[in-house]
């Protein structure tokens, strides 16, 4: 068991209320989503890589 699942999870943050962002606003709020993505998608991609050698080094040889 990993120490986090003792931890209270935490509330998801409400939807943004988008009715009040012009077009332009609701452009720049996406780019930073879609920033904020792409970050996550590399940290996934880090640790597969770093899960991935770990593997590989323990590997028993066939």
């Amino acid at each position: 068991m990993d120490i986090d699942d003792l931890e209270p999870r935490k509330a998801k943050p409400a939807p943004k209320d988008l009715t009040a962002l012009g077009v332009a606003e609701l452009k720049d709020y996406i780019a930073g989503l879609e920033a904020e993505i792409a970050r996550a998608r590399a940290a996934i991609a880090a640790k597969e890589a770093q899960k991935n050698a770990a593997e590989a080094f323990f590997r028993k040889p066939s």
